[in-house]
């Protein structure tokens, strides 16, 4: 009898500091190094925040180049969306991310869809990268793409388009829907209505054989709640 094991997870590394200012992320007790994450993906930013990070930065590039293939290695898309949504629950806690982006080739606004997570440093992939670097960087804002729940109702209001797209829903399908692609999950297992409507509005990604969940669930009001 033949005894197999699913791999662990390769493991998301970060360095942290506790000021979001450069400067004064030089200073001494500023530094929290490296840190490994470990341990369920939706307790990373919460935790991250409590330990008082403010500023992180990835070092590995986070490469969409090589995954988007839905019979490629599962594993590597799995890592790559891991990162994206550290990346996501990172900026609705107003955590300053720095971190590298590598698209695939395609349309000049592909990067669009990632528009309301903090802007990467490097941008590779595009035919005019330093335009759309600019513009990204140019044009982003908290809040820009969000959810939130209310009482059996969720909504989603999305600006990263350059107008407000609000959608709102009270279907039960729909709010377990979500918590499924909170942090990836195959096509398979959600309802194919659904992902059909998510990937119609973008509020969903296909990264390899998974889909995962692009708005967040916001943690720091850039205004009062209404406002928004």
């Amino acid at each position: 009898m033949t005894c197999t094991t699913t791999p662990a997870p390769r493991a998301l590394t970060l360095a942290a500091w506790r000021d979001y200012d450069e400067d004064a992320c030089t200073l001494p007790g500023m530094s929290l190094g490296e840190l490994d994450l470990a341990g369920p993906p939706e307790k990373h930013a919460a935790r991250l925040w409590e330990l008082g990070v403010r500023r992180v930065r990835i070092a590995e590039e986070v490469d969409l180049s090589t995954v988007g293939d839905p019979d490629g290695d599962p594993d590597a898309a799995a890592h790559v969306v891991r990162q994206l949504c550290l990346i996501r629950d990172l900026t609705a806690h107003a955590v300053l991310v720095q971190w590298q982006l590598r698209l695939p080739a395609g349309p000049a606004d592909g990067w669009c869809e990632l528009s309301h997570l903090q802007p990467p440093r490097t941008l590779s992939g595009p035919a005019d990268e330093a335009a759309a670097l600019s513009r990204w960087q140019g044009e982003h804002y908290l809040c820009k793409c969000l959810w939130r729940q209310g009482p059996g109702f969720v909504q989603i209001r999305d600006r990263r388009w350059g107008h407000l797209r609000r959608f709102t829903t009270d279907e039960p399908a729909y709010r377990k829907a979500i918590g499924q692609l909170s942090y990836g999950a195959p096509l398979s297992d959600v309802p194919e209505a659904i992902a059909a409507d998510f990937l119609e509005e973008r509020l969903v990604s296909r990264t390899g054989p998974l889909l995962w969940w692009l708005p967040y669930r916001v943690n720091r009001w850039i205004q009062e709640a209404m406002a928004i």
